[in-house]
């Protein structure tokens, strides 16, 4: 059966409904929507989407109020919710959920940016390696699918500046690269690039200098999946017409 998951990082989930989300994700189709830094604690998500039809809403929010948050939206009901990696540093974040299946888990991830002035970059570091710990932990006992926003080009082709931002700017460390290729070496694949590897195309762009209108962007949101289901990934595609966030929407469709 093949089945639609969509995961758009929204900048505010009270925003966003404003600006059409609602009806955005009706459109969509989707089987699963996974939502990134919705701004709001669990009883405002459910506020804000209780417009929304045909989908189970599954909210996890940080404790700092207005901060962080992923929320999955699922047509299906699924066998399990959880919340966090198990470790209180990270989870008082609001950074991830998951969703367990029959045959796989999702996992919906909003990985931490290393901040203006890169001052947050141990931080992220200490949050790559434990991630990473914790998705291969879970992938022993299912196949997995990991989405998200996860601050990082992983590749040259991945930003539009490459060389202007190399070890310069949060998102395009050799630290981070790293840690998302630890990341990678659990056993997933980047879905867009294992089916597009010379498409440059891009998820994120700054609010500033009319980096969208120009094109200037970042590919920073994935779809990661277990190579165990590589053979089943039908398409992935990046909906950069899609406005409402500095982030616009991805999706996968996999056989399973």
């Amino acid at each position: 059966m093949n089945m639609k998951l969509t995961s758009w990082n929204i900048n505010g989930v009270r925003a966003a409904v404003k600006k059409d989300f609602i009806n955005e994700v009706t459109k969509s189709n989707s089987d699963i929507y996974c939502i990134q830094e919705t701004k709001a604690q669990d009883d405002q998500v459910l506020e804000a989407l209780s417009d929304l039809d045909g989908y189970h809403i599954y909210p996890n929010s940080a404790v700092k109020k207005g901060y962080s948050g992923v929320t999955i939206l699922s047509r299906h009901e699924p066998k399990s919710i959880k919340t966090g990696i198990g470790i209180e540093e990270h989870d008082q974040e609001g950074r991830v959920i998951r969703c367990e299946f029959d045959d796989f888990t999702l996992v919906n991830v909003y990985v931490p940016n290393s901040g203006s002035g890169l001052r947050r970059l141990d931080y992220r570091h200490e949050w790559d390696l434990a991630f990473a710990n914790f998705l291969g932990k879970l992938r022993k006992r299912k196949k997995i699918v990991v989405t998200g926003d996860f601050n990082v080009a992983h590749q040259a082709i991945d930003l539009a500046r490459p060389k202007q931002n190399y070890n310069k700017t949060s998102g395009y460390t050799q630290v981070e690269i790293d840690g998302m290729q630890g990341l990678l070496n659990t056993g997933l694949i980047d879905s867009f690039r294992y089916q597009h590897p010379e498409e440059q195309k891009y998820t994120f762009w700054s609010i500033r200098f009319g980096a969208r209108a120009k094109n200037v962007g970042w590919r920073i949101d994935y779809f990661l999946v277990d190579r165990r289901l590589k053979d089943q990934i039908k398409s992935t595609t990046i909906d950069n017409d899609i406005m409402g966030s500095d982030h616009c929407p991805i999706n996968l469709t996999i056989d399973i």
